[in-house]
């Protein structure tokens, strides 16, 4: 069966040509005009991604974008006029994938949307039913749920897909520094245009959860050169 794609923009035109791309990759779409609507439908199709303007008539795409949030973990992708950098980090803290500026490339944009895909899928076909853990942290990856350890009690964390992608790649290579470049290509295979600032707006909401869930698990800054994660204090 096709994944299905919603494609929610108020501009016909952009609507069109995102549907007409998609379509020739055999993907299967629905066009909104407003988010509305979209959120409506959302429960009662469960599309596999969207993919979002931020400004719309009524309720925006970055609204959008955190309600999907508060019921499920479907990849976003945001493409917008707007290019400030306060607009790229608010879209990654309202939990979307990838934020690409308007005028965009379409074949780009099908490029990013195989990408994500790949990644989905690829972390779904587990190689193992190892449940990695670091500290008080353990994974699922068969479920794609991370919890948060207490004895013999787990409590559930919430992660945005790209967020737990983040987390199980480090802890399965834990111990291990990895370059913001290596993140990007080996995780989410995607080589942002030397933006790696994407990774750090990650890092920090990721850290932000782990805080309010008082873990001791901990994504260290390496100075100058990376991240990592580590099962004790050094």
């Amino acid at each position: 069966m096709p994944k299905l794609i919603f494609v929610i923009d108020d501009e016909k035109n952009i609507r069109e040509i995102i549907r007409s791309y998609l379509e020739k990759e055999s993907f299967s779409v629905m066009e909104f005009d407003s988010a509305e609507p979209a959120l409506e439908a959302f429960s009662r199709y469960k599309p596999d991604m969207l993919i979002v303007d931020i400004m719309m008539p009524g309720m925006s795409g970055f609204e959008l974008c955190n309600e999907i949030r508060k019921i499920d973990n479907t990849p976003i992708i945001i493409v917008s006029a707007r290019d400030e950098e306060l607009d790229r980090i608010l879209g990654i803290e309202m939990g979307a994938d990838h934020y690409m500026m308007k005028p965009f490339s379409p074949r780009e944009l099908v490029a990013r949307v195989k990408a994500v895909f790949r990644r989905v899928d690829g972390m779904n076909e587990e190689k193992t039913v190892a449940e990695p853990r670091c500290r008080d942290l353990k994974i699922y990856p068969t479920q794609r749920r991370v919890v948060k350890l207490d004895g013999e009690s787990e409590t559930e964390l919430s992660f945005t897909a790209m967020e737990y992608d983040f987390i199980l790649y480090m802890v399965t290579n834990k111990n291990r520094v990895f370059t913001r470049n290596q993140l990007l290509t080996s995780i989410w295979d995607y080589q942002y245009i030397g933006d790696t600032r994407a990774v750090d707006d990650l890092v920090k909401r990721i850290r932000k959860k782990l805080d309010a869930a008082q873990t001791a698990f901990q994504i260290d800054t390496v100075w100058g050169y990376g991240y990592k994660v580590t099962d004790g204090a050094e």
